[in-house]
């Protein structure tokens, strides 16, 4: 397995590789361009990198008007700001008239850390998802965060993607691995339950795969990268196939992954889905890794979950 790598430092990198073999792509940053790694395109490219400061809501707007001209702007900041604070902006400007877009928003979820509740954005998948036409993508690791660049230009359209601040494991370093925007990944068969998950808890459901394993119960892993437009038929297939979902995600379990697969599966293939994520309550101030601990976060609590799904079985 390689090093560990935030996928916030994976968009930075891609946005310079990419941004050399396409003249559309510019990148617009809110005074926050050391973090959110835009730094390395703008040392690349300064002509084509637009610092709109602590402007946020102003950013969309300036970005809604490039893409007007042809460009393909890629706004960033944290995802606090950039689904938060910019809702107004994203929704009327940029979704309305579907332009042409992309929003790369990190620091999100609780592994912010020490920044605390205000800047934890738990919410951000479950206020995307209600713009009608929007494409949200989280990706598991640096890979899948290239990719997911990759894709975002080619794919017109807007596309909200979101990127942690902590590094994480590679995963998906497998020559057979292929990412295409809607469709989920099967990362291991199981016969029992199927674990759904999305960004950084990919991992954490490998690990949990094995834990159950030894205990004797079969769990199925699908890496849903792409929250909006979700792979209706990789879900509907596994629910039929082990007859229970586990969903998690680093986000509140309200609105996001776990909703998602809910209202896909509700009318269609009816089993029973356990939700975890962030319980509806705001974050606490703290170093990443207690923080995950802290809200079950991590293997263990994936473990937990899937035996609850488990004795909901018929």
């Amino acid at each position: 397995m390689a090093d560990k790598i935030a996928t916030r430092e994976a968009y930075g990198n891609a946005l310079a590789e990419i941004g050399a073999l396409n003249k559309d792509v510019v990148v617009l940053d809110a005074d926050l361009a050391e973090a959110t790694k835009t730094i390395t395109f703008k040392k690349k490219f300064p002509d084509r990198f637009f610092d709109c400061g602590i402007a946020e809501n102003n950013m969309m707007g300036v970005a809604a008007g490039l893409a007007t001209t042809g460009k393909i702007p890629f706004a960033s900041t944290f995802a606090m700001f950039a689904a938060g604070r910019s809702f107004d902006q994203v929704r009327n400007s940029i979704g309305y008239p579907h332009l042409n877009v992309k929003i790369g928003a990190t620091h999100a979820g609780i592994t912010v850390g020490e920044d605390g509740a205000t800047h934890q954005c738990n919410e951000d998948i479950g206020l995307m998802r209600t713009i009608p036409g929007m494409v949200i993508i989280n990706p598991s690791d640096a890979i899948e965060a290239r990719c997911a660049v990759e894709a975002a230009v080619k794919y017109v359209g807007p596309v909200y993607m979101r990127f942690g601040r902590l590094a994480v494991s590679v995963i998906n370093d497998k020559p057979e691995y292929k990412f295409e925007i809607g469709k989920g990944i099967r990362m291991a068969e199981g016969s029992d339950v199927t674990i759904v998950a999305t960004g950084i808890m990919v991992e954490q459901a490998l690990i949990a795969r094995e834990m159950l394993l030894a205990e004797g119960i079969s769990a199925a892993v699908i890496n849903i990268h792409t929250i909006k437009p979700i792979d209706k038929e990789i879900l509907i297939s596994s629910a039929q196939q082990t007859g229970a979902i586990v969903t998690t995600e680093e986000h509140n379990i309200i609105g996001g992954l776990g909703s998602a697969v809910c209202e896909t599966l509700a009318g269609v293939c009816p089993v029973p889905v356990v939700r975890h994520g962030i319980e509806d309550e705001f974050g606490k101030s703290g170093p990443a890794k207690e923080l995950l601990e802290h809200y079950k976060l991590n293997a263990a609590g994936i473990c937990e979950k899937v035996k609850l799904a488990l004795s909901m079985k018929m």
